[in-house]
Order: C-alpha cells, then structure tokens, then sequence
C-alpha cells in the first residue's frame, strides 16, 4: 500500500509538471477518457486541435483501480465495455471539475480542472459498495450542481444508488442507498443515471431484470428489461437537499434501455438508445416524473440481433444522432427533424474490426465500440474501439456519415467513458 501510495505522489508531481510544460496553445479544446486499469486507473487528458485530431497531453492517476480487462457482468476475461454503462468520466457545467468511476474497487476521482484543461487529483473517495468477486461495478455519474452532489451508479445492487455531497471538489459520502430492483425482481443490472434538465428528477435505465446466469456453450443467459414488463426506466425524485425519493418504474420505451440523452434546450424530451430493440426512441417525463415514448426508430439488424445499440451523441443543433452499435462495431446516425426521429445512414461509417477473439451477445466478432462524445462546433466525433486498442476520429459530413481523420491507440479492451470540452 506504501508503495502505491508513492507511486500515486510521484505521478502526480510528474503528471502535473508535464501537464504545464505541454504547449496547449494549438489545441482549441480537450477530452478525457479513462484507462481503467486494474492496477492503477488513470484518466488521459487529450488535446483536440481545430481540425478534430488529438494528442496526448497528460495521463493522471485516479488513486483507485478499474476492472481492467475482466467483464464483472459476465465474468469474460478479456472482454471490453467492462462496465456495461455509460458516463463514467463526466465533467461538471462550470469545466472545473472532473469525476471519474474506479469500477475496481468501487470508488470514485475527483480533479480540479485549470484554464488549460490540465487535472489535479483532488481526492478518491469509496463509494461504500463491498467489491465481490473480481471486480466492483461502479459505472455511472451524474452530478448537480444545483444540489452540489454527485449520484453514483453500480451495475448489481442491491444498493445500485450512493450520493456524494461535493464541496469544491471534495467528496462525502451520504448514508442514503437507493436500489432500481423491484418488489418481484432482485438483482437487476443499471447502465446510466442522468439528471433531468432542471434537476428535479434522476433517471436511471435498466438492462437486465436479473444477473446473467451462462449456458452450456458458455454463453450469457440474458434476462432483457421492458421486453414484456415496461418497467426499464427508473425515476428517482431530487428532494430539496439533493437526496433521492422512492422510485417510480416507467416504460423505457423499447427493450435492453442502455442510454438516456436529454435533447438539449428541453427539459421533458429526451432520447433512449435500446441494445436489443434495435433503435432509439423519443422519450417525455411530465412535471410527476411519468414518461410517454414514441415508437424505436430501428437500424438494419438482419447481420445479427441483437445490435446492442446503446450510446448517443446528439449535435449542439439537436439534428443529427450518432448511435453506437456495439454487436456490429460500427455507428449509425439519425436526422431529428419536427420532433421525429429518421435514420440518415446506417451504417454511417466502415466497421472497425478489433483481434478478432471477442464475440457480441449476437455472436459476431465485436471490436467492442462503447463511450463516444461530438466536439462542441460538431464538426468531429469521437469513438472508442477497446478491442481494437482504438480511439478513433471522425469528420461529421452533413448527410450525418462519418470519414475517418484519425486513430489514436488506447490500451488494449480497458478503457471506459468519455467526455470533452
């Protein structure tokens, strides 16, 4: 524990001077991603110049440990999208705070960001979650700046839900526990939670009513969530103190709900990318927290289902939606026009194939696609490809296709979450 102590100390004194000797003065903005290394978590700090490219600026120690290369889920080793999530690195409103999970050992970073985008590690705090088995699930964050506190994902529960209160970065952990099962059904596996726009209510999607069990073959036994019982989309109330009310079970809107992103400017509508529907949907909450949905919108699925549609980026313009496909290891995208969803292409780029030893739940090889984010002028989009050690670059053409410009390696199956400025 010593030794790790110093190594954090010694990173971060190197990390920090190499950080204010980069030249940041070419780059017009930056974007995070995390290692999740099972020894040591890191979060890689990005430049991004104007014309979309990146280069590594700086690499900052966590001070807690990721699941690395092993699937708590389904207990595959090695196989990417470790967390089966999303939003595991986040960046608050004002740009001067960074958090990131440690899926590991169920914890979670806080960091100060400068005017330069460079991080300094605040602190690492547990979330209060006992690790089992190989691995924690700690896998999404959304945080209030309204309430000044941070919401903690795990993927198994029973306490699914923990809360931070966060002053000027530093974490405290609430007593509260909040859990997305049922009544009728223990043991149902989270992938997001997100704040609503005014931050009334937290929303949290449901991928599986139950943990996976595996066949004979070695298969995953998979119990989808709204695929009979429409009960995917959880609505948890924010009290005035930022704690969380009972919650509320609603339609998801489609089945296998993975990601939830707010059309921005709005405070009701929202957008649901579903893995096994095959598709995205348009979602409402009302001022109770109850939700409508408009039917999915579905990709071509005939190579093999289910596609395992799950992130989104959604342009500044709210007119283009690139959906990542990660069963076949490519993006497609929408136009939203007049409040309706239409595919624009799909695909919308090539598939990035990966080692060619990871199969998706539809058994084709997968090179594991998950966190993706569009630059801020929607001129570049970026995705993650783990088994294909890939983080890769797109020029964002105005038919909503993708041109490769770049690919930049990452560490092999591990890394996890994505956000930038």
């Amino acid at each position: 524990m010593r030794d790790f102590v110093l190594f954090l100390i010694i990173d971060i004194v190197l990390g920090a001077a190499a950080a204010r000797g980069a030249d940041t003065s070419k780059f017009v903005g930056g974007l995070y991603i995390q290692s999740n290394a099972a020894q040591a978590n890191e979060v890689f700090h990005y430049g991004r110049r104007k014309d979309g490219t990146l280069s590594l600026i700086g690499t900052h120690l966590t001070g807690g440990k990721g699941s690395g290369t092993y699937k708590p889920l389904t207990g595959q080793d090695p196989a990417p999208n470790a967390f089966e999530g999303a939003g595991s690195v986040i960046l608050s409103p004002d740009r001067k705070l960074v958090f990131t999970t440690n899926g590991g050992d169920n914890s979670v970073s806080s960091f100060r960001v400068d005017s330069n985008g460079h991080l300094l590690l605040i602190e690492c705090k547990p979330t209060g979650e006992v690790v089992e088995g190989g691995s924690g699930t700690a896998k999404s964050l959304a945080y209030s700046d309204k309430h000044r506190t941070l919401y903690v994902l795990h993927a198994f529960g029973p306490n699914h839900l923990r809360i931070y209160d966060v002053e000027d970065g530093k974490l405290t952990l609430r007593p509260q526990r909040r859990s997305v099962d049922t009544p009728t059904k223990a043991g149902r596996v989270s992938t997001q939670a997100v704040l609503t726009p005014d931050q009334r209510f937290l929303v949290v999607n449901v991928l599986f009513d139950a943990q996976p069990a595996m066949n004979p073959d070695g298969t995953p036994k998979l119990v989808v969530t709204n695929a009979t019982d429409k009960d995917g989309l959880v609505v948890f109330p924010v009290e005035g103190d930022g704690a969380l009310g009972e919650p509320m079970f609603e339609d998801a809107g489609g089945a296998g709900p993975f990601y939830i992103q707010f059309i921005h400017g709005s405070r009701d509508t929202f957008l649901n990318g579903h893995a096994v529907s095959d598709g995205v949907s348009i979602g409402r909450i009302d001022s109770r927290g109850r939700v409508a949905h408009d039917p999915v919108v579905r990709i071509d699925a005939s190579a093999g289902a289910p596609s395992e549609l799950c992130w989104l980026a959604l342009s500044s313009d709210n007119r283009m939606v690139f959906a990542t496909n990660f069963g076949f290891s490519n993006v497609s995208s929408y136009f939203l026009r007049g409040g309706k969803l239409f595919l624009a292409k799909d695909p919308a780029c090539p598939a990035v194939p990966g080692d060619g030893k990871f199969r998706a739940v539809n058994n084709l090889v997968s090179s594991g696609p998950s966190d993706s984010w569009l630059s801020p002028d929607d001129k570049t989009f970026y995705q993650l490809y783990p088994n294909a050690s890939a983080l890769v670059a797109y020029r964002v053409n105005a038919d909503a296709s993708l041109d490769e410009i770049q690919r930049t390696t990452i560490p092999y199956t591990s890394p996890q979450g994505m956000t930038g400025y």
